[in-house]
């Protein structure tokens, strides 16, 4: 009798003592799970509408550390909004860019029907070479006309043609390009590959940017040098990042832009993307990273050209959704009207992509 009193006794005395140390690490477990699923936290909505049935869509991928930028997109009415990791940039602050939490706000925020959650897509350069990213550990300087530096990898190829400084077109059929995109690499980072980052971030899909590449001449060049044919290989490049991602997440998205004339360079290209968009169908602009600057908008594309891309993407119109991205401000209203007229979903803003635009689409 005095044995159990003594037992309940010391059991009654311990028990607070256990329970600081299990809430303790109970409360680390909990708090690893959350941080584990913290990507896929339950939405107030129903899940993403259909490719197919998205009739709005946004697209900024700079300025979304600024004060208010993410707020804008949560509480806009766009289906899809694609954004840039933003942490993966480490030439600035925003390498400590919460993007998880950023996911997991645009997840949870409505579509324009306000029953569905919003498609978050994020943004990547697969076929240049970024030199404020995460994985760059080369010099940073390539002065125009002169060879690329010595201790840059082979597969950096040339400049950017359009302007943009730090991006560098390469071989993406590369192993070591593959490493970094896809399968992994050793670095500082706490994932191994971009399309680890974008994963891990919870996105529901990937908007592949630099799919033209197969194109440039300096890749052509390389391309026939070891005898690879770019456009296939860009297919199939493609292929290897959309089976890399299903085998953890079956539903996710791979979105093509630009390079449309891939349909004719090879085969399996329609039965691998989910959506193409393309830029400056009908209105482009400069290369500038200022909101303000009227060089990004309200260049009118040739007639020839413009033809040249109804043309191509007719091609895919009936096996994946077809979005577009016009930069006009003063035409946007022509922008969109032209844009439906050929069945395309548009989103027309200003080329630096660094705001919400302020020409949103009728009836927004």
């Amino acid at each position: 009798m005095k044995i159990k009193t003594l037992y309940i006794a010391l059991l009654l005395f311990a028990l607070p003592l256990m329970g600081a140390d299990c809430s303790s690490g109970w409360g680390n477990a909990l708090s690893g799970s959350e941080s584990d699923s913290s990507n896929n936290e339950a939405s107030n909505f129903s899940g993403p509408l259909a490719l197919s049935s998205i009739g709005r869509w946004a697209y900024q991928i700079q300025n979304l550390s600024a004060a208010g930028q993410v707020d804008a997109l949560v509480e806009s009415r766009y289906d899809m909004v694609v954004v840039d990791p933003t942490r993966t940039d480490w030439s600035s602050g925003d390498k400590n860019f919460d993007t998880i939490d950023m996911v997991n706000r645009l997840k949870n925020s409505a579509a324009s029907d306000g029953t569905h959650r919003k498609l978050v897509i994020a943004y990547i350069n697969i076929g240049e070479a970024e030199n404020w990213r995460w994985y760059w550990t080369w010099s940073q300087e390539w002065t125009n006309g002169d060879a690329p530096p010595e201790d840059w990898p082979g597969y950096i190829l040339a400049q950017d043609p359009d302007g943009w400084g730090g991006n560098y077109p390469v071989a993406y059929w590369d192993s070591s390009w593959k490493e970094i995109v896809i399968y992994g690499v050793t670095s500082e980072a706490s994932y191994n590959s971009i399309l680890d980052e974008v994963l891990n971030a919870g996105f529901d899909g990937v908007y592949l940017d630099w799919v033209e590449g197969f194109e440039n001449s300096s890749v052509m060049a390389e391309a026939d040098k070891q005898k690879v044919l770019p456009g296939q290989e860009m297919i199939n490049f493609i292929k290897e990042i959309k089976e890399y991602a299903r085998k953890r997440s079956s539903d996710f998205v791979v979105i093509q832009q630009n390079g449309a004339d891939l349909v004719n360079q090879g085969t399996g290209l329609l039965a691998t993307i989910d959506a193409i968009a393309q830029e400056e169908v009908w209105y482009g602009g400069a290369a500038t990273d200022s909101w303000s600057d009227p060089a990004g908008y309200d260049s009118a594309v040739s007639a020839t050209l413009t033809s040249e891309y109804i043309s191509l993407l007719a091609q895919y119109s009936g096996s994946v959704p077809v979005f577009n991205v016009e930069y006009a401000l003063n035409n946007s209203d022509d922008a969109y009207e032209k844009s439906a007229s050929n069945g395309f979903v548009p989103y027309v803003t200003r080329r630096s992509l660094s705001e919400l635009t302020t020409t949103p689409p009728p009836g927004y």
